[in-house]
């Protein structure tokens, strides 16, 4: 089995946004003295990620050994090898995850950094200005981007840097030796949660040993909850096993609310809502979040359990790419996720049973048509491993 290994004693800060996260990285960037690793899906060189450049570059400058993982599709080819170059020169390390597709369809769709071994960030913000759309270079929002990250103190943080540095091993020139020590190290490992304060885990999902960790761990999460589940995230397509175990809580009397985004790609929003009128019938309470973009991968079970990562709610992050989440077992913590969570759904539409009552009929076809493609590409695309 496939689980978390948990650690107690860790110094949990939740970080908002760009606003919150981008200060927060660049400062820890500052005070490097040795090593850093950093890995994110989209790395913009707009004025937010020149600035995150230029703190590495100063890093590199002092002696500090930097070593850069950005992905080939998120960041694109042209500005991912102009940055490359850039980062090159000043003597910092970079790999491109899976460049053409070259090693399949995956994408590392996280979002990491480690410093000194000492401070760690996972979630699920990309080094992109808040107000840049990540899918229209040249449009911006009205609002921020609601997005979240943890800064990790504590002996946490060795299991994220261990996973670093096995994907800059993976992405490198590999020999069968290193592959034997990945595979050795890559799998996560049953652990236990004692109660005690700054509890937490880290969660990766990858296509050798921990195929299924981010989407058993919401499973086990929802499995045992008792009064309430809140999740945001902006593009929800869960499989089966996600589904009943959404409808299962509700039958056990536990109130499930799902925020979800909206407004980005009309394929991505037509096969969610295929999904609403199934999940409104059991009881599940559905919002969508159109006041700007929601980016958020977040989830808060019974103000216990709490989730911020990379990975969405759907089959392309729970069944294909490389995603890594935290998990957190503290009171103080999910509380504080979770104010953020309800006050975003009191900006946010609630979606009733109701108003399918009025939609044309073409249009619920379409929701329909819009899911069996979907779920058939997902099954193509995971060999049948999306259920």
């Amino acid at each position: 089995m496939h689980t978390v290994i948990f650690t107690e004693q860790n110094r949990l800060s939740l970080l908002q946004s760009g606003k919150e996260y981008f200060p927060a990285l660049i400062e820890a960037i500052d005070a490097a003295q040795t090593e850093i690793y950093l890995e994110t899906y989209i790395f913009s060189l707009d004025e937010v990620g020149t600035a995150i450049r230029d703190a590495l570059k100063c890093a590199a400058s002092r002696g500090v050994s930097v070593y850069v993982i950005t992905d080939w599709l998120g960041t694109l080819h042209i500005p991912g090898k102009m940055l490359e170059n850039d980062l090159m020169s000043a003597g910092i390390e970079h790999h491109c995850f899976n460049p053409w597709f070259r090693h399949g369809i995956a994408r590392t769709h996280r979002k990491l950094c480690v410093v000194d071994e000492k401070v760690a960030f996972v979630g699920g913000i990309n080094i992109i200005s808040d107000y840049r759309y990540d899918y229209a270079d040249n449009r911006e929002m009205i609002a921020p981007r609601l997005d979240f990250a943890v800064r990790v103190q504590g002996p946490l943080v060795a299991y994220v840097h261990r996973a670093m540095q096995l994907q800059w091993m993976r992405t490198g020139k590999r020999r069968l030796i290193s592959w034997i020590r990945h595979l050795r190290q890559g799998r996560a490992k049953l652990g236990r949660v004692s109660g005690k304060s700054g509890v937490a885990g880290f969660v990766v999902r990858d296509n050798l040993r921990n195929r299924r960790t981010i989407q058993r761990s919401y499973q086990r999460a929802l499995g045992t909850s008792r009064h309430s589940v809140y999740i945001a995230n902006p593009y929800f397509a869960p499989a089966l096993k996600f589904c009943r175990a959404l409808a299962h809580a509700v039958d056990r009397g536990v109130e499930v609310s799902i925020l979800i985004g909206v407004g980005e790609f009309w394929m991505q929003d037509a096969v969610a809502k295929s999904f609403y009128r199934r999940l409104l019938k059991k009881g599940v309470k559905l919002y969508e979040y159109r006041k700007t973009q929601l980016h958020a991968k977040v989830a808060v079970i019974d103000d216990d359990w709490a989730t911020i990562g990379s990975s969405n709610v759907d089959g392309i992050s729970l069944f294909i790419n490389h995603e890594a989440n935290v998990v957190v077992h503290d009171t103080a913590f999910a509380k504080d996720l979770r104010t953020y969570i309800e006050a975003a759904l009191a900006e946010s539409v609630e979606i009733r049973l109701d108003d399918f009552a009025t939609r044309p009929w073409y249009q619920l076809w379409f929701y329909d048509v819009a899911f069996f493609i979907y779920r058939g590409l997902m099954r193509i695309m995971t060999l049948g491993d999306y259920t």
